[in-house]
């Protein structure tokens, strides 16, 4: 199998997009000087267990194609209110996947969607 292991969020103004996240998540994100031609930073999440899972629905009628990265996170209230505090919002509030946890759907300062996600077996 080959898993997921990177990826790219886009921004209007990268400057803004970098705070967001460093405010809302505590990622180290750092510009890469060695890019050559093109502008880009380097985003590090944790220092374990790299690679992600992922999954696949079917898009509503009429909805744009999108990917969205989902973070985990300890708490989902005290996520989502870093969230909003660093400037994001919370576009679908807290609801359960049953057996799995509880979920939100965010934006970040550029419109770029994704969601969090706090595993609690019980949810339901």
């Amino acid at each position: 199998m080959s898993r997921p292991v990177h990826f790219d969020i886009t921004a209007d103004d990268p400057e803004r997009a970098v705070a967001f996240y460093e405010k809302a998540f505590g990622w180290k994100i750092t510009h890469w000087e060695g890019g050559g031609p093109m502008d880009y930073w380097l985003i590090t999440t944790g220092e374990s267990q790299p690679g992600i899972d992922g999954g696949l629905s079917r898009r509503d009628e009429g909805a744009a194609p999108a990917t969205t990265n989902t973070i985990g996170v300890d708490s989902l209230d005290a996520a989502m209110a870093a969230v909003r505090e660093a400037g994001g919002e919370i576009i679908q509030d807290r609801m359960p996947i049953p057996g799995v946890g509880w979920f939100a759907a965010c934006t970040d300062t550029e419109g770029n969607h994704f969601g969090l996600m706090e595993s609690d077996e019980a949810a339901g």
